[in-house]
């Protein structure tokens, strides 16, 4: 994963500010480097610790770095352009190392480079797999996924606590209220023909309020039925 012919160039990935260093197994510093640039502009960077590890007898480089954010999927493919390998350190283990070196937290992009071809000369590191087209989609598709998902679960509890104020006997109108089409249904009519005033729905009484609604309505009870028996309630 990380052979002894090769130099290891410790890179902390940021935004605009990068920390690389070009290290042997021993964690001796051969070069040294700060650059404001993207990360897709590391390129360069890589071509000139090529260089350097050569000129101290070195046959290649590793490349090292946290795997966080996006920045190191783009630094992997420079890597892969130019024939070099990447390996990544959990930031776990940076924090770890950092700590055990002088008992602080003290955290500086330059030390943090050097801790991460440290930890790569370790072997704590590991490959990470390069993403097919396929396999990108699906991380996206993924993503996609967890968010929707938070988002309609944070609908359903900001409706849950709304109907708490204003409407609690609705939500005993089903067993599982947000999962019935059928709860959803006569909620979305009985809201959309009082405009939302739900004193009008009050004072037609549970006799006005249900009369068309039969055995089929859920749990027998109507979500209109719920408004009517509720006690007004002011929003907070």
């Amino acid at each position: 994963m990380v052979p002894a012919g090769n130099a290891i160039v410790g890179i902390d990935l940021a935004d605009v500010k990068q920390a690389i260093v070009v290290t042997d197994h021993d964690s001796r510093v051969l070069a040294r480097r700060r650059l404001l640039c993207r990360a897709w502009q590391l390129g360069e960077v890589l071509d000139w610790a090529l260089v350097k590890a050569k000129a101290a007898g070195f046959a290649s480089v590793t490349v090292a770095c946290e795997p966080t954010g996006h920045r190191w999927r783009v630094l992997d493919q420079l890597a892969a352009e130019r024939g070099l390998s990447l390996v990544c350190v959990q930031p776990l283990l940076v924090w770890r190392a950092r700590e055990a070196e002088d008992l602080t937290w003290d955290k500086s992009d330059p030390k943090d480079a050097v801790i991460i071809a440290r930890l790569a000369a370790q072997l704590c590191c590991y490959e990470p797999e390069r993403a097919s087209a396929q396999y990108a989609r699906l991380r996206h598709l993924g993503a996609r996924r967890n968010q929707l998902t938070t988002d309609a679960t944070a609908g359903v509890q900001q409706l849950r606590d709304l109907l708490e104020c204003v409407g609690p006997a609705v939500l005993d109108a089903a067993g599982a209220p947000f999962r019935s089409a059928s709860w959803c249904a006569a909620l979305t009519v009985v809201l959309d023909r009082c405009h939302a005033d739900l004193t009008r729905v009050r004072r037609m009484g549970r006799s006005g309020s249900s009369p068309r609604y039969g055995p089929s309505c859920p749990s027998g009870v109507p979500p209109g039925h719920g408004f009517a028996s509720s006690p007004p309630c002011s929003m907070p």
